[in-house]
């Protein structure tokens, strides 16, 4: 995944083609999330994003990637190195989507008229089933699409979607009160892909204030939830017969796109930058959260 060859194949996922989901979750929204089999575990990954302000996030845990999108017709270049991703000096990442083009990046349209940023786990961290959560602050406005998902490790030898997709969040910007948590496997991926929105209560915008989104995953089931309110579990009996393959090892994707077929292109309305700020990202081997 560092060269933009392989960027543009893993750009093949849930951000180059979801926008519609199923609704039926088999959870209400709000109920807690199943009772743990096992005790609480340690993190197997862990990053609290704790540096000097404008730092990069650490390259021993995750690799920045490079390109446009043309896939999804998304209008930003995700660029290297701190440019769009750095620490802020308070115990977050932050990934600035901007109006700029400072180097001439060409997109699939022509002159990019954005920047932004785009890190995965890939070679660096993977695991099979536990627990994955991530505390964020995501982005407001038309056109913004932050995203924190999973892919699977033998996306380079099976490709997409047969690797599988796990979108633990997704956030457009004409809906700012509600993200989307989806599956993506053969027989199921883009629009079919199954998945369900959770909603906040009046009127709430998740632009408003920090948000732990998460997915408990095991080995016949997937369960989502938003600061510990579970809204869906998936299981292999929701995939009309199609494979289930999430019983291998996925890797970790943090990114903030603009544009694109699902959010639409930025408007007037939009101002920019935009910031998905990222709080910790944690990971653990058992379905309990991990320590605080």
């Amino acid at each position: 995944m560092t060269s933009p060859h392989l960027t543009r194949r893993l750009l093949v996922s849930a951000l180059s083609v979801l926008a519609l989901v199923s609704a039926s979750s088999g959870l209400a929204a709000g109920a807690p999330l199943p009772e743990p089999r096992t005790a609480a575990a340690a993190p197997s990954f862990t990053d609290d994003f704790d540096g000097p302000a404008g730092s990069a996030a650490d390259g021993g845990k995750w690799q920045i990637e490079t390109g446009d999108n043309v896939n999804n017709h998304e209008r930003q270049y995700y660029t290297a190195g701190n440019s769009n991703a750095a620490l802020d000096g308070q115990g977050h990442l932050v990934i600035t989507a901007r109006r700029e083009n400072p180097n001439n990046y060409q997109c699939w349209y022509g002159t990019c008229q954005y920047t932004s940023a785009r890190l995965n786990t890939s070679g660096k961290f993977s695991q099979t089933y536990g627990h994955v959560e991530a505390r964020m602050k995501v982005p407001r406005g038309q056109g913004m699409w932050p995203a924190f998902w999973m892919l699977g490790d033998d996306i380079g030898q099976v490709g997409w979607p047969n690797s599988g997709e796990i979108d633990v969040m997704e956030n457009v910007g004409f809906e700012p009160s509600t993200i989307h948590g989806t599956l993506h496997g053969p027989g199921y991926s883009g629009s079919g892909g199954i998945g369900a929105a959770y909603t906040l209560p009046g009127g709430q915008a998740f632009a408003d204030d920090f948000h732990t989104f998460a997915v408990d995953w095991a080995p016949d089931s997937v369960t989502w939830s938003v600061d510990g309110n579970a809204y869906q579990r998936r299981t292999p009996a929701d995939l009309g017969g199609h494979t289930w393959v999430f019983n291998k090892p996925f890797f970790l994707i943090l990114n903030l796109a603009v544009g694109g077929y699902w959010p639409g292109d930025p408007d007037g309305s939009t101002s920019f930058p935009q910031q998905l700020v990222v709080d910790h990202v944690r990971v653990t081997t058992s379905n309990l959260r991990p320590p605080a």
